[in-house]
């Protein structure tokens, strides 16, 4: 039996519609048991347009513990002023103390993995919330230091140095520590949830060309290259070029990719695996997996959302769990 709890995200976007979706299709009492973290009438309004295909029961926090595990279990989150198609202050909020409630759940050994639902960077702004994305903010909360946003499919394994920077702070933030640490992270985790006894990593340049030999920026031979080097216990090449490293499919040679900036990994990835891909969260005492894309709130409400990414976030984090207890006894 696996517990899982999945928060709803903003629910002025396709988070709810696509985790019902999702429940339809993979629910099944004897091998989940899952908790839906959403506000009671965006649920009813939802159900009309994607209509429930399992048994249900809606509770409060108070009343957690007095539960059905042959059902889905809804927490009500109380009613939330809905707005479909756009980020409100409302909705940055209610997503947010959702992840808070997740996060309570897996510390308090009531479920064992999260599953995200998309939020909105603009909400957490309007509801004055300091946090640029999920990634940062779990890792606040469980007090992790070493953690990487990682997206996964069954054609590539990407890792980012840096998570959600404009372009203009990134170089600045591409230091030795920062390389060696996430090699580290990275390393660690394909070994750990993915089984791969000797991972081998390929690293990418930051610069046009990986600099080209210091011609074009010298973070390569001045960062990058010393720590591919001189690390120990971890599997690093490179650093390639990024263009001729997915052009020529080099990644198709490797365990996992490492970049440097977000978008350097997340175009050729979601070029490849748009809907099919899961982004999980390296690093955190917990499991964490979420679709890898936005609200999409331009079909919000309209039923016609994908969950192809939400349940294969399930498939992942059950698989990282499998592997967990086999490695670690976890």
């Amino acid at each position: 039996m696996v517990r899982l709890v999945f928060t709803c995200g903003d629910i002025n976007g396709i988070g709810p519609e696509i985790c019902l979706k999702t429940f339809n299709r993979i629910f099944n009492p004897r091998k989940r048991q899952i908790f839906f973290l959403c506000p009671k009438n965006v649920f009813n309004k939802i159900s009309q347009v994607i209509p429930p295909g399992f048994r249900y029961q809606i509770i409060t926090k108070s009343s957690f513990e007095i539960i059905d595990k042959s059902k889905v279990t809804i927490i009500d989150s109380g009613d939330a002023l809905q707005t479909v198609g756009r980020p409100t202050k409302v909705s940055g909020k209610l997503s947010y103390n959702a992840i808070i409630d997740s996060v309570n759940l897996v510390q308090s050994n009531f479920a064992d993995a999260i599953i995200t639902a998309p939020i909105s960077k603009q909400a957490f702004k309007l509801a004055e919330i300091k946090f640029p994305g999920h990634t940062e903010l779990l890792a606040k909360l469980s007090h992790s230091k070493n953690f990487m946003m990682l997206f996964i499919s069954k054609k590539m394994k990407c890792g980012l140095a840096t998570i959600h920077l404009p372009l203009n702070k990134v170089s600045q933030s591409i230091t030795k520590e920062k390389i060696n640490d996430s090699l580290i992270t990275l390393c660690k985790t394909l070994k750990n949830d993915f089984a791969i006894t000797e991972p081998k990593i390929a690293v990418l340049g930051l610069n046009p060309h990986a600099g080209e030999n210091g011609n074009i920026g010298n973070e390569e031979n001045k960062i990058i290259i010393p720590v591919i080097n001189s690390i120990k216990n971890v599997n690093a090449f490179g650093p390639f070029v990024p263009d001729s490293f997915f052009g020529n499919h080099l990644y198709k040679k490797f365990d996992a990719v490492l970049g440097m900036y977000h978008d350097q990994v997340l175009i050729p990835f979601k070029m490849l695996n748009f809907n099919l891909g899961v982004n999980y969260t390296a690093g955190l005492p917990f499991l964490r997996t979420s679709p890898d894309h936005g609200t999409a709130f331009d079909i919000a409400g309209k039923g016609i959302a994908s969950e192809e990414s939400m349940v294969q976030s399930v498939y992942l984090v059950e698989k990282i769990l499998m592997n967990r207890r086999k490695i670690n006894g976890f």
